[in-house]
């Protein structure tokens, strides 16, 4: 009977027949269209009042671009938005430092190890995915031959990153790894500068040395501040009971900050629509811009496109086998909030909101993974800085061979590890790239000419690989603990069931042996009956 009634209740909150006839209201009367649709608005209004902000922004800009406005009424437009890059600048620091620590220190030493060589893997193949779709594209568009020769477009910036050798950049790169303070990592980054230093040779001649100099730069030193708090976090593990009480104090302090960025969120959807008019009110000579780079712009934007719609939901499904563009759309805020303020680390706190929230991810993980992905992990940043390298070469009537193509692979994906994760970041390490093959740094002009443009998508590309990364990870550690688990019930029934060494106490010989001495038991009985 005890059988009978689970069957009927489970019938019943299956909305099957129940047992006195009537059907399961809740299934079997639909839902009303009306209700339908604002339970959909409710759940998703903050991805639909993003879109409408972009939307709004740009016709906003279009409008407004035909008045002819003053340089600081141009500012005035942006204002908004400009408050929006304050807030989510703002929250970095305690929201990288608080989470890595509380992260850190709630994962077990070995898992953290584990955890961040598989998040350094596919950040690692990914970027080298983008790099080669970047070359390919580039060979493929050929955006640098032009017929009517280099293309030259007046007000051009002159402010070209200065010219750095290979390597040293890479141990610039490993100096902002140790900080030398941490107070001033918060708004300052290690940087190599070059003095001409004049000395008497053996000869007896002058000669002059170009030597390396340390330099202080404008700008967090993201790199030194996460390895900080990733170390720390695990010493205070190590402390044991001593140490939870700082641990505590980091959880605490994490969750407050996430409190604050909620609020953040619906301001977001204003910032980004005064954002992105003001950007389109700044632009000058479009239609001069587009003729003659229109291809450059083209090439990186089709290769962004594919690498993020096509290559990484491809990879996130054949490891999950669930629906990358679900995944996708739970993260439309914060990609729509990357390509309005351009910086992959001020989209970090609304990704960490977004993937917990609607992806699933837990927060250890998020808020582990994703400061370090928008450090390392600069998908976009890779592939516009190979397709800007062969752009460049092709403008100059270069032809690369094997070798400096494969150069420019390595050296796109090492340097965009060190690419600082703010508006033209990627632009600073391609004169790296340039240096490296022996191209000219003077066109670096051309491509911050069109950054404004190339670099949103850019940044798209980079928050979109940091959060399937996230939701990578996540599916990777609950199949270990679904394993687990189902080794720890194999284990238990092993240990319950009886050893072959102790026959006589098996059912099964028992039912047997009853039945072979001519006195059945009750047992017996119902088997023959059956």
């Amino acid at each position: 009977m005890a059988e009978k009634i689970d069957m009927e209740e489970a019938k019943a909150s299956n909305g099957e027949a129940l047992a006195n006839g009537l059907s399961n209201p809740k299934i079997s009367s639909p839902e009303p269209l009306s209700q339908r649709v604002k339970r959909i608005v409710k759940n998703n209004l903050l991805v639909i009042l993003t879109v409408a902000g972009v939307i709004v922004g740009v016709f906003i800009g279009l409008t407004v671009r035909n008045a002819t406005l003053t340089r600081t009424q141009m500012i005035y437009v942006g204002f908004p938005g400009e408050v929006l890059i304050r807030l989510l600048k703002m929250i970095i620091i305690p929201l990288v430092v608080c989470s890595l620590v509380s992260g850190a220190a709630s994962i077990d030493p070995k898992a953290l190890g584990k955890l961040g060589g598989w998040a350094m893997l596919f950040f690692l193949v990914t970027t080298l995915i983008a790099s080669s779709i970047g070359v390919v594209m580039a060979f493929i568009v050929n955006p640098g031959v032009v017929e009517r020769g280099k293309p030259t477009i007046q007000g051009l910036s002159d402010d070209v990153p200065a010219a750095k050798d290979v390597i040293d950049s890479f141990l610039d790169l490993i100096r902002n790894i140790f900080p030398s303070n941490l107070v001033s990592a918060a708004f300052q980054s290690y940087g190599t500068t070059y003095k001409p230093i004049t000395s008497n040779g053996t000869d007896g001649n002058l000669t002059v040395e170009t030597v390396p100099f340390p330099s202080d730069q404008d700008g967090m030193n993201i790199l030194g501040l996460v390895v900080f708090a990733i170390v720390f976090g695990v010493a205070l593990r190590k402390l044991g009971e001593e140490g939870e009480i700082l641990i505590r104090f980091f959880n605490s302090f994490n969750e407050a900050t996430m409190v604050i960025v909620s609020w953040i969120m619906w301001y977001a959807p204003i910032g980004i629509m005064f954002l992105v008019a003001g950007k389109i009110v700044e632009m000058e000579n479009v239609g001069m811009l587009f003729a003659s780079l229109g291809k450059y712009i083209a090439c990186c934007i089709i290769g962004h496109a594919i690498h993020g719609l096509l290559i990484m939901p491809a990879i996130y499904f054949v490891f999950t086998r669930k629906n990358p563009y679900t995944f996708l759309w739970g993260i439309f805020t914060a990609l729509a909030t990357a390509f309005g303020t351009s910086s992959s680390s001020a989209t970090l706190p609304l990704m960490m909101k977004c993937v917990e929230e609607n992806n699933g991810v837990s927060k250890q993980i998020s808020r582990f993974i994703l400061p370090i992905g928008a450090t390392v992990n600069m998908d976009g940043a890779a592939l516009f800085q190979c397709v800007a390298a062969v752009f460049i070469a092709q403008l100059n009537n270069v032809s690369l061979n094997f070798v400096q193509v494969i150069t420019i692979l390595v050296t796109a994906t090492a340097s965009s590890v060190g690419a600082a994760g703010i508006p033209a970041g990627g632009v600073l390490t391609l004169a790296i790239i340039l240096e490296a093959v022996s191209l000219p740094t003077s066109d670096i002009s051309l491509i911050l000419a069109v950054d404004w443009l190339v670099d949103r998508t850019c940044t798209v590309l980079n928050v979109e690989g940091d959060a399937f990364g996230a939701g990578l990870l996540q599916f990777f550690v609950d199949r270990q603990a679904k394993q687990q688990e189902g080794n720890e019930l194999s284990e238990v029934r092993l240990e319950g069931e009886p050893s072959a060494a102790a026959p006589e106490h098996s059912p099964l010989i028992e039912k047997r042996g009853g039945a072979d001495s001519g006195k059945p038991t009750a047992s017996s009985e119902k088997e023959s009956v059956m």
